[in-house]
């Protein structure tokens, strides 16, 4: 007997996504709207990276699953598939590393990694609004001139400043306190 991995998940119905609204429950709208089947590994992987918050390596999303769900390759190829249709957004650290983040339809968000740490960290709701501007400017020029489907991937990279002896402090107030 072959052993299906298909799923009668009710996350599958897609008249139940649009009520519930959630994350998981778009994702698998998604997927089900792209032709792709509702599959375990798939709903673990998904939930694995909804849950991360941030942009999150394929080798990080594989070693917070269920053991034994999947393995790595099939983390690869379903990463492949969720990039093709447009359900996660791929960017990078600085060593050429991808990070992936559910992309649900909302904007862009832009962050900077710190080159020694790779720890990220979001940009101000000012810069990014004006980083936007400047992209979507750039998108409409590259209409105008005769391209479809545009697309950017913008990634900051930098140093990040050693901690103030103000916050050491601060943080030393708040260890102590504690």
């Amino acid at each position: 007997m072959i052993s299906s991995t298909q799923t009668n998940h009710p996350l599958v119905d897609a008249a139940n996504a649009t009520k519930a609204q959630e994350p998981l429950s778009l994702a698998c709208a998604h997927l089900k709207s792209a032709g792709l089947r509702i599959t375990q590994p798939r709903i673990a992987i998904l939930t694995a990276l909804i849950k991360s918050g941030q942009p999150t390596s394929i080798e990080q999303i594989h070693a917070t699953l269920p053991a034994g769900s999947c393995d790595l390759v099939t983390v690869y190829r379903c990463m492949g598939a969720f990039e093709e249709i447009g359900l996660v957004r791929r960017s990078f650290y600085h060593n050429g590393t991808s990070l992936y983040t559910v992309s649900l339809g909302e904007s862009n968000s832009y962050h900077v990694v710190c080159k020694n740490t790779n720890r990220l960290e979001a940009l101000d709701e000012g810069t990014i609004n004006e980083l936007r501007r400047c992209v979507q400017q750039v998108e409409s020029i590259l209409r105008s001139r005769g391209y479809d489907d545009v697309s950017h991937v913008v990634e900051f990279f930098g140093v990040a400043p050693a901690p103030s002896r103000a916050n050491q402090d601060a943080s030393a107030i708040v260890t102590s306190a504690s």
